[in-house]
């Protein structure tokens, strides 16, 4: 989707639902920050990306997953994207080589759980997964601009999900 800023990001433990690993042949290491107010089950959402990342075959991963106000996410969506207004979800990929350790680090998912609960006001838990799983795909080098493309990265999104996309 994007190409962006890289800052870092925290890398949160226990209750933050950051995953630990990165050694080579370890779980994914998803780095978590969340700078927003709406609850979240950061778990549960760290959980389905190791999930996807090892169901893809890439478990010697690092994902950032950045969960923002409308406000940041308007902000990034204008300067990365040229596009006003708040989004749902924007994928940052970095698509680095595996470093000394193994661990390819992957790049970020920013995903704006506001505007996905009004997106999908009847099951916003759903939706927040849903984005999530669409954010890794396109940093795995997925894309929907093709109907072969976006066929496939539906199939992908309901298999990890459990969620059809029409």
């Amino acid at each position: 989707m994007a190409e962006g800023d890289h800052s870092p990001r925290a890398e949160g433990a226990g209750a933050s639902g950051s995953e630990p690993g990165g050694a080579s042949d370890g779980p994914p290491r998803i780095l978590v920050d969340d700078r927003q107010e709406v609850p979240v089950d950061v778990g549960g959402l760290v959980a389905l990306a190791a999930e996807c990342l090892r169901g893809e075959g890439v478990a010697d991963a690092e994902l950032s997953l950045s969960l923002v106000t409308e406000e940041e996410i308007a902000d990034l969506h204008r300067r990365y994207l040229g596009e006003e207004g708040p989004t749902d979800v924007l994928s940052f990929p970095l698509d680095e080589d595996p470093g000394e350790d193994g661990v390819r680090v992957l790049g970020d998912v920013v995903l704006c759980p506001a505007v996905a609960a009004r997106g999908a006001p009847e099951d916003p838990v759903a939706e927040l997964r849903l984005l999530l799983v669409h954010g890794i795909l396109h940093l795995l080098g997925h894309d929907h601009e093709e109907a072969d493309g976006r066929a496939e990265m539906w199939r992908l999104q309901e298999r990890y999900t459990g969620v059809r996309v029409p």
